[in-house]
């Protein structure tokens, strides 16, 4: 079976990062690699270089990784990470966070390539709610 694109949650909270990942889960992601980055190293509000460069490797199957930030410096703080070790099968999504993620980890799982996947993160945008 081929490895799905990798999901890496980036987010300023610990909890949310980690609570996100758990509802992927909960939907189905068992087969796409999802990593949570968040807080600091020191499990504060805030983002961790660290934790991000090493949430990309985890997720890294050889099939690509998008990387989800939610706002402020967690983008500055992957796009930091990918300018320093860039990689053209590695990319940081403008999406929402929680429904990019669950759009992602949908088409992830079908078997979308990193293409598709970053494609329906972003479209998750434009889908109204009601």
């Amino acid at each position: 079976m081929t490895k799905s694109v990798g999901i890496v949650l980036v987010s300023h909270s610990v909890d949310l990062a980690a609570g996100l990942k758990a509802m992927l889960a909960q939907i189905g992601s068992d087969t796409v690699p999802v990593v949570a980055a968040g807080g600091t190293s020191e499990g504060e509000v805030g983002t961790s270089y660290e934790l991000v460069a090493k949430a990309i490797d985890q997720a890294d199957h050889g099939n690509g990784v998008i990387v989800l930030p939610d706002l402020g410096s967690s983008v500055l703080t992957a796009r930091t990470v990918l300018g320093d070790h860039p990689r053209a099968d590695i990319a940081v999504i403008d999406a929402p966070f929680v429904e990019g993620a669950v759009a992602a980890v949908v088409t992830a799982a079908s078997g979308g390539d990193l293409d598709a996947v970053i494609a329906a993160a972003q479209e998750a945008r434009h889908v109204p709610k009601f």
